[in-house]
Protein backbone atom coordinates (compact mmCIF):
# COMPACT_ATOMS: atom_id res chain seq x y z
CA UNK A 1 0.00 0.00 0.00
CA UNK A 2 1.38 3.60 -0.80
CA UNK A 3 0.32 6.95 -0.78
CA UNK A 4 -2.99 7.24 1.21
CA UNK A 5 -4.54 3.88 -0.64
CA UNK A 6 -6.85 2.45 2.46
CA UNK A 7 -7.41 -0.83 0.82
CA UNK A 8 -8.13 -2.61 4.28
CA UNK A 9 -5.29 -3.22 6.78
CA UNK A 10 -7.24 -5.42 9.24
CA UNK A 11 -6.09 -7.10 12.40
CA UNK A 12 -6.09 -11.19 13.27
CA UNK A 13 -10.42 -11.00 13.92
CA UNK A 14 -11.19 -8.58 10.55
CA UNK A 15 -11.06 -5.54 12.49
CA UNK A 16 -10.14 -2.89 10.53
CA UNK A 17 -7.88 0.36 11.64
CA UNK A 18 -10.00 3.32 11.80
CA UNK A 19 -9.75 5.66 14.94
CA UNK A 20 -6.36 6.63 16.34
CA UNK A 21 -6.61 8.25 20.03
CA UNK A 22 -3.57 10.45 21.02
CA UNK A 23 -3.11 10.96 24.24
CA UNK A 24 -1.08 14.46 24.69
CA UNK A 25 -0.80 14.70 28.33
CA UNK A 26 -0.36 12.49 31.29
CA UNK A 27 -1.53 15.29 33.31
CA UNK A 28 -4.81 15.88 34.82
CA UNK A 29 -6.44 18.55 37.28
CA UNK A 30 -9.02 16.06 38.74
CA UNK A 31 -7.92 13.05 40.61
CA UNK A 32 -10.99 10.80 39.90
CA UNK A 33 -11.37 7.38 41.58
CA UNK A 34 -12.07 5.55 38.75
CA UNK A 35 -9.35 6.93 36.50
CA UNK A 36 -6.47 8.68 39.01
CA UNK A 37 -7.30 8.20 42.67
CA UNK A 38 -5.51 10.67 44.58
CA UNK A 39 -4.11 8.05 46.74
CA UNK A 40 -1.73 7.10 44.02
CA UNK A 41 -1.71 10.19 41.76
CA UNK A 42 0.12 12.33 44.72
CA UNK A 43 1.66 15.88 44.66
CA UNK A 44 4.96 13.23 44.79
CA UNK A 45 3.79 10.95 41.95
CA UNK A 46 6.34 11.36 38.95
CA UNK A 47 4.60 12.84 35.81
CA UNK A 48 6.53 12.45 32.17
CA UNK A 49 8.50 15.28 31.94
CA UNK A 50 7.87 17.35 28.82
CA UNK A 51 10.85 15.91 26.76
CA UNK A 52 9.83 12.60 27.46
CA UNK A 53 6.15 13.06 25.96
CA UNK A 54 5.61 13.55 21.73
CA UNK A 55 6.18 16.65 20.31
CA UNK A 56 3.23 17.77 17.85
CA UNK A 57 5.90 16.99 15.39
CA UNK A 58 6.22 13.45 16.06
CA UNK A 59 2.18 13.16 17.06
CA UNK A 60 1.80 14.76 13.50
CA UNK A 61 3.86 12.05 11.49
CA UNK A 62 2.10 9.30 13.73
CA UNK A 63 -1.26 10.63 12.77
CA UNK A 64 -0.03 11.09 8.99
CA UNK A 65 1.49 7.71 8.97
CA UNK A 66 -1.94 6.11 10.65
CA UNK A 67 -4.24 8.33 8.25
CA UNK A 68 -2.29 6.50 5.11
CA UNK A 69 -3.21 2.83 6.61
CA UNK A 70 -6.82 3.36 6.90
CA UNK A 71 -7.77 5.93 9.87
CA UNK A 72 -10.17 8.24 9.47
CA UNK A 73 -10.75 9.87 12.82
CA UNK A 74 -8.53 10.98 15.11
CA UNK A 75 -9.27 11.44 19.16
CA UNK A 76 -7.28 13.85 21.57
CA UNK A 77 -7.41 12.75 24.89
CA UNK A 78 -5.00 12.68 28.15
CA UNK A 79 -4.88 12.81 31.18
CA UNK A 80 -6.78 16.26 30.54
CA UNK A 81 -5.87 17.17 27.42
CA UNK A 82 -6.14 21.13 27.38
CA UNK A 83 -3.39 21.31 30.08
CA UNK A 84 -1.19 20.76 26.99
CA UNK A 85 0.05 24.06 25.68
CA UNK A 86 -1.04 25.39 22.11
CA UNK A 87 -3.25 22.73 21.47
CA UNK A 88 -5.44 24.60 19.08
CA UNK A 89 -2.01 24.43 16.93
CA UNK A 90 -2.10 21.03 17.15
CA UNK A 91 -5.55 20.25 16.14
CA UNK A 92 -5.21 22.93 13.08
CA UNK A 93 -1.84 20.42 11.96
CA UNK A 94 -4.14 17.21 12.72
CA UNK A 95 -7.04 18.66 10.43
CA UNK A 96 -4.81 19.87 7.73
CA UNK A 97 -3.81 15.96 6.87
CA UNK A 98 -5.86 14.54 3.64
CA UNK A 99 -7.86 11.91 4.58
CA UNK A 100 -8.60 13.07 8.36
CA UNK A 101 -12.62 12.99 8.52
CA UNK A 102 -13.32 13.82 12.40
CA UNK A 103 -11.13 15.04 15.16
CA UNK A 104 -12.92 14.75 18.46
CA UNK A 105 -11.59 15.95 21.99
CA UNK A 106 -12.25 14.61 25.16
CA UNK A 107 -11.68 16.99 28.28
CA UNK A 108 -13.21 17.44 32.19
CA UNK A 109 -14.51 20.75 30.68
CA UNK A 110 -12.40 22.76 33.62
CA UNK A 111 -10.77 24.82 30.95
CA UNK A 112 -12.72 24.28 27.90
CA UNK A 113 -14.44 27.84 28.29
CA UNK A 114 -10.94 29.53 27.51
CA UNK A 115 -10.74 27.21 24.27
CA UNK A 116 -13.31 26.86 22.55
CA UNK A 117 -13.24 29.28 20.03
CA UNK A 118 -9.57 28.84 19.22
CA UNK A 119 -10.31 25.01 19.01
CA UNK A 120 -13.12 25.36 16.72
CA UNK A 121 -11.21 27.68 14.54
CA UNK A 122 -8.73 25.06 14.08
CA UNK A 123 -10.65 22.71 12.67
CA UNK A 124 -12.04 20.60 15.64
CA UNK A 125 -15.20 18.49 14.62
CA UNK A 126 -16.76 17.21 18.29
CA UNK A 127 -16.29 17.86 21.82
CA UNK A 128 -16.91 15.13 24.61
CA UNK A 129 -16.66 16.55 28.17
CA UNK A 130 -16.40 13.93 31.50
CA UNK A 131 -19.51 14.81 33.47
CA UNK A 132 -20.59 11.86 36.11
CA UNK A 133 -23.25 14.20 38.22
CA UNK A 134 -25.37 17.15 38.29
CA UNK A 135 -25.11 17.37 42.60
CA UNK A 136 -22.25 19.42 43.14
CA UNK A 137 -21.10 17.23 46.57
CA UNK A 138 -20.79 13.81 44.48
CA UNK A 139 -19.48 16.39 41.51
CA UNK A 140 -16.71 17.36 44.07
CA UNK A 141 -16.07 13.65 45.35
CA UNK A 142 -15.83 11.96 41.59
CA UNK A 143 -13.49 15.19 40.48
CA UNK A 144 -11.06 14.63 44.18
CA UNK A 145 -11.98 17.78 45.18
CA UNK A 146 -10.18 19.20 42.61
CA UNK A 147 -13.29 21.14 40.42
CA UNK A 148 -16.79 22.68 40.79
CA UNK A 149 -19.84 21.76 39.24
CA UNK A 150 -21.02 25.00 37.66
CA UNK A 151 -17.98 26.21 35.46
CA UNK A 152 -18.16 22.78 33.89
CA UNK A 153 -21.93 23.27 32.57
CA UNK A 154 -21.03 26.63 31.51
CA UNK A 155 -18.45 25.11 29.45
CA UNK A 156 -20.96 22.58 28.03
CA UNK A 157 -23.54 25.12 27.15
CA UNK A 158 -20.86 27.50 25.36
CA UNK A 159 -19.35 24.29 23.21
CA UNK A 160 -23.21 23.27 22.34
CA UNK A 161 -23.46 26.89 21.37
CA UNK A 162 -20.23 27.11 19.52
CA UNK A 163 -21.61 25.03 16.41
CA UNK A 164 -18.97 21.99 15.81
CA UNK A 165 -19.99 20.21 13.32
CA UNK A 166 -20.19 16.79 14.99
CA UNK A 167 -21.99 18.55 18.55
CA UNK A 168 -20.92 17.93 22.28
CA UNK A 169 -21.37 14.61 23.66
CA UNK A 170 -20.98 14.16 27.50
CA UNK A 171 -19.69 10.73 29.21
CA UNK A 172 -21.03 9.55 32.77
CA UNK A 173 -19.45 7.14 34.39
CA UNK A 174 -22.05 5.68 36.66
CA UNK A 175 -20.67 3.53 39.57
CA UNK A 176 -23.22 1.86 41.86
CA UNK A 177 -23.13 3.43 45.16
CA UNK A 178 -21.57 6.96 44.19
CA UNK A 179 -23.42 8.73 41.48
CA UNK A 180 -26.09 6.01 40.37
CA UNK A 181 -29.01 7.58 41.72
CA UNK A 182 -28.46 10.91 39.75
CA UNK A 183 -29.18 9.19 36.36
CA UNK A 184 -32.70 10.86 36.05
CA UNK A 185 -31.66 14.02 36.95
CA UNK A 186 -28.70 13.98 34.40
CA UNK A 187 -31.02 13.16 31.48
CA UNK A 188 -33.91 15.60 32.55
CA UNK A 189 -30.90 18.40 32.58
CA UNK A 190 -30.17 17.49 28.91
CA UNK A 191 -33.42 16.44 27.46
CA UNK A 192 -33.88 19.07 24.35
CA UNK A 193 -30.56 20.46 24.87
CA UNK A 194 -28.99 18.89 21.52
CA UNK A 195 -26.10 17.89 23.78
CA UNK A 196 -25.91 14.04 23.60
CA UNK A 197 -25.73 12.11 27.04
CA UNK A 198 -23.58 8.62 26.87
CA UNK A 199 -23.54 6.38 29.99
CA UNK A 200 -20.72 4.49 30.79
CA UNK A 201 -20.60 1.31 32.29
CA UNK A 202 -17.55 1.29 35.63
CA UNK A 203 -14.41 -0.22 33.96
CA UNK A 204 -11.51 -2.30 35.64
CA UNK A 205 -9.26 0.53 33.17
CA UNK A 206 -5.54 0.03 34.59
CA UNK A 207 -4.97 -1.76 38.44
CA UNK A 208 -5.16 1.38 40.93
CA UNK A 209 -8.96 1.87 41.21
CA UNK A 210 -9.95 -1.24 43.21
CA UNK A 211 -12.71 -2.54 40.87
CA UNK A 212 -15.39 -4.66 41.65
CA UNK A 213 -17.89 -5.78 39.66
CA UNK A 214 -20.80 -5.24 42.35
CA UNK A 215 -19.96 -1.42 41.64
CA UNK A 216 -21.23 -1.89 37.98
CA UNK A 217 -24.94 -0.12 36.99
CA UNK A 218 -25.46 -2.82 34.06
CA UNK A 219 -26.69 -0.40 30.82
CA UNK A 220 -29.46 -2.25 31.08
CA UNK A 221 -30.59 -1.10 34.30
CA UNK A 222 -29.93 2.09 33.34
CA UNK A 223 -31.84 2.31 29.85
CA UNK A 224 -35.08 0.82 31.60
CA UNK A 225 -35.28 3.62 34.48
CA UNK A 226 -34.89 6.06 32.22
CA UNK A 227 -37.47 4.76 29.64
CA UNK A 228 -40.18 4.23 32.36
CA UNK A 229 -40.42 8.32 32.27
CA UNK A 230 -39.22 9.20 28.93
CA UNK A 231 -39.93 6.41 26.40
CA UNK A 232 -36.91 5.86 23.94
CA UNK A 233 -36.67 3.77 21.10
CA UNK A 234 -33.39 2.75 19.54
CA UNK A 235 -31.51 3.97 16.91
CA UNK A 236 -29.27 2.60 13.85
CA UNK A 237 -25.45 2.91 14.55
CA UNK A 238 -23.60 5.34 12.51
CA UNK A 239 -20.91 3.06 11.74
CA UNK A 240 -19.58 -0.42 12.27
CA UNK A 241 -17.62 -0.14 15.95
CA UNK A 242 -19.61 2.26 17.30
CA UNK A 243 -19.13 1.62 20.83
CA UNK A 244 -22.53 2.99 22.21
CA UNK A 245 -25.84 1.94 21.73
CA UNK A 246 -27.82 4.64 20.76
CA UNK A 247 -31.92 5.78 21.83
CA UNK A 248 -33.78 8.36 21.24
CA UNK A 249 -36.43 10.09 23.54
CA UNK A 250 -39.62 9.27 21.67
CA UNK A 251 -41.01 12.73 22.14
CA UNK A 252 -38.52 14.15 20.07
CA UNK A 253 -36.02 15.82 23.26
CA UNK A 254 -33.04 14.33 21.89
CA UNK A 255 -30.48 11.51 21.96
CA UNK A 256 -28.98 9.20 24.90
CA UNK A 257 -26.41 6.17 24.50
CA UNK A 258 -24.83 3.71 26.32
CA UNK A 259 -21.26 2.03 26.06
CA UNK A 260 -21.51 -1.63 28.33
CA UNK A 261 -18.17 -2.82 28.05
CA UNK A 262 -18.62 -4.83 30.75
CA UNK A 263 -21.97 -6.51 30.33
CA UNK A 264 -22.34 -6.12 26.45
CA UNK A 265 -18.25 -6.70 24.92
CA UNK A 266 -18.09 -5.13 21.16
CA UNK A 267 -14.36 -6.25 20.82
CA UNK A 268 -15.60 -7.67 17.79
CA UNK A 269 -16.15 -4.27 16.13
CA UNK A 270 -13.27 -2.70 17.90
CA UNK A 271 -11.01 -0.38 15.56
CA UNK A 272 -9.05 1.72 17.71
CA UNK A 273 -5.57 2.07 18.30
CA UNK A 274 -4.41 3.93 21.27
CA UNK A 275 -0.90 6.17 21.40
CA UNK A 276 -0.11 7.01 25.01
CA UNK A 277 1.82 10.51 25.39
CA UNK A 278 5.57 9.17 25.64
CA UNK A 279 4.91 7.77 22.35
CA UNK A 280 3.58 4.07 23.22
CA UNK A 281 0.92 2.26 20.78
CA UNK A 282 -2.05 0.12 22.30
CA UNK A 283 -4.31 -1.68 20.03
CA UNK A 284 -6.76 -2.36 23.56
CA UNK A 285 -7.57 -0.09 26.30
CA UNK A 286 -7.06 -3.11 28.82
CA UNK A 287 -3.40 -3.81 27.51
CA UNK A 288 -0.32 -4.63 29.11
CA UNK A 289 2.51 -3.46 26.54
CA UNK A 290 2.47 -1.61 23.94
CA UNK A 291 5.17 -1.09 21.36
CA UNK A 292 7.69 2.01 21.69
CA UNK A 293 7.17 4.45 19.00
CA UNK A 294 9.15 7.33 19.89
CA UNK A 295 12.52 5.35 19.73
CA UNK A 296 11.81 5.17 16.23
CA UNK A 297 10.70 8.91 15.79
CA UNK A 298 13.59 10.21 17.29
CA UNK A 299 16.13 7.87 14.70
CA UNK A 300 16.89 8.44 11.04
CA UNK A 301 14.13 6.01 10.49
CA UNK A 302 12.04 7.29 7.53
CA UNK A 303 7.91 7.32 7.15
CA UNK A 304 7.86 3.78 5.16
CA UNK A 305 10.25 1.89 8.84
CA UNK A 306 7.21 3.79 10.69
CA UNK A 307 4.32 3.02 8.56
CA UNK A 308 5.85 -1.12 8.42
CA UNK A 309 5.73 -1.05 11.93
CA UNK A 310 2.37 0.50 12.39
CA UNK A 311 1.05 -2.29 9.97
CA UNK A 312 2.27 -5.02 11.35
CA UNK A 313 1.45 -3.88 15.20
CA UNK A 314 -2.42 -4.15 13.53
CA UNK A 315 -2.33 -7.03 11.54
CA UNK A 316 -0.35 -9.04 14.97
CA UNK A 317 -3.59 -8.08 17.06
CA UNK A 318 -5.59 -9.93 18.37
CA UNK A 319 -6.63 -8.19 21.64
CA UNK A 320 -10.51 -9.30 22.80
CA UNK A 321 -10.38 -8.39 26.74
CA UNK A 322 -13.36 -7.56 27.67
CA UNK A 323 -15.36 -10.61 25.44
CA UNK A 324 -12.51 -12.50 28.01
CA UNK A 325 -13.51 -10.64 31.32
CA UNK A 326 -17.48 -11.56 29.79
CA UNK A 327 -16.81 -15.52 29.43
CA UNK A 328 -15.29 -15.60 33.18
CA UNK A 329 -16.63 -14.85 36.90
CA UNK A 330 -13.30 -12.83 37.32
CA UNK A 331 -11.40 -10.70 35.78
CA UNK A 332 -8.29 -11.81 34.57
CA UNK A 333 -5.60 -10.98 37.01
CA UNK A 334 -2.72 -8.77 34.94
CA UNK A 335 -1.37 -5.29 34.57
CA UNK A 336 -3.18 -2.88 32.53
CA UNK A 337 -1.72 0.17 31.39
CA UNK A 338 -3.65 3.34 33.62
CA UNK A 339 -5.88 5.36 31.73
CA UNK A 340 -4.26 8.74 32.00
CA UNK A 341 -1.42 7.60 29.43
CA UNK A 342 -3.80 6.92 26.87
CA UNK A 343 -7.16 8.43 27.56
CA UNK A 344 -10.53 6.65 27.28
Amino acid sequence: MAGNDRSALTDQASRPLHDLRISVMDRCNFRCPYCMPEATYHEHFRFLEPKERLSFDEIERVARVAVSLGVRKLRLTGGEPLLRPKLPELVARLAAIDGVEDIALTTNGVLLERHVRDLKEAGLNRVTVSLDSLDPAVFARMSGGRAQLEPVLGAIDTAASAGFSGGVKLNTVIQRGLNDTGVEALAERFRHSGVVLRFIEYMDVGTRNHWERAEVVPSRELRERIDARWPLEPVDAHYRGEVARRYRYCDGAGEVGFISSVTAPFCGDCSRARLSSEGQLYTCLFASEGTDLRTLLRSDADDAALRDLLAGVWRRRTDRYSEERAASSDAPARRRIEMNYIGG
